[in-house]
């Protein structure tokens, strides 16, 4: 997250926003002095606290409290995952994917919970609390489709796989409704839309990373395509229904595969057209493959 970029997108919707918090002067040396100070995790409470009383008077809308939340109930899940993996240590994740990439991932998801409660905080709002989890899919048995996700690693790596693909559509989806209340609200609270608009998409490319890194652990391409039953190469049909719309073809009102590939012809193959684009994914249809499921339901 650049911050110098966020606070230049909220000048440009109001240029006293300096002169509300203190000097420009005062306003870098202040950050940049968090930044020396502050762990990243607590940056959000810092930046919050300074916008906060600058715009005392302004409050985020629900829908987009209700967008932070909905992400971090997502990010709750996968870091309760990644978590409970870390805990099982080498008799689940070898020691060497542990090193190169799983110790990573683990930091990412918790630093992506504790950023996310920091925001939602600063805009005077309430995070929600972590959801009920059953890591087997099974709505709390424990018995779900993926019973041994913590004993065998295979497992573990298709759950991984699940959770990265899906939460990459997941951000996708909330990008569009993020920009829609930019575009609908006026002056201070269209600029701090932008700056969780911001926030939503460094994440979002974070997970992409770790979707690309899974799937290449497990063999695959680093991107979905339609080649397998609805784009899902899980080797699981439990989930086909997280890879449901990845066999589009079709951009706006363009069908991809009519395009000129690479080699100059007049046509693209459907993998190749699947390939190149990830497909959205509702709040509702999110919520509704993990309810029930990961996320118990009583």
């Amino acid at each position: 997250m650049n911050l110098f970029n966020i606070i230049e997108e909220i000048e440009n919707v109001d240029p006293e926003v300096y002169g509300r918090i203190s000097e420009r002067r005062d306003v870098i040396k202040n950050i940049t002095s968090f930044g020396s100070k502050v762990a990243l995790a607590a940056m959000p409470f810092a930046i919050g606290t300074i916008f906060k009383k600058a715009y005392a008077q302004s409050s985020s809308t629900p829908s987009v409290v209700a967008i932070l939340n909905y992400a971090l109930t997502l990010e709750y899940l996968e870091s309760t995952f990644y978590n409970a993996g870390k805990a099982k240590g080498t008799a689940l994740i070898p020691a060497a994917a542990a090193t190169n990439y799983f110790n990573q991932v683990t930091t990412d998801e918790n630093n992506h919970v504790t950023f996310l409660k920091g925001v939602i905080t600063s805009l005077g709002a309430t995070p929600v609390s972590a959801p009920e989890i059953d890591l087997t899919a099974g709505n709390g048995s424990g018995t779900g489709p993926f019973a041994d996700v913590l004993t065998n690693y295979q497992t573990f790596l298709t759950v991984a796989q699940v959770f990265e693909d899906t939460g990459v559509r997941a951000y996708k989806g909330q990008a569009g409704n993020i920009l829609a209340n930019k575009a609908a609200a006026e002056g201070v609270k269209a600029g701090l839309y932008q700056t969780v608009l911001t926030a939503a998409l460094g994440i979002h490319a974070v997970e992409a990373r770790h979707a690309s890194a899974i799937r290449q652990i497990r063999g695959q391409t680093p991107w979905i395509t339609s080649t397998a039953t609805l784009g899902n190469d899980t080797g699981n049909p439990a989930v086909n229904g997280n890879y449901d719309g990845e066999q589009n073809v079709m951009q706006g009102t363009v069908n991809v595969t009519t395009l000129k590939n690479a080699a100059g012809g007049n046509t693209t193959s459907v993998a190749v057209a699947t390939a190149a684009f990830d497909e959205a994914l509702s709040m509702e249809q999110v919520l509704g493959l993990l309810q029930g499921s990961f996320l118990v339901k009583h």
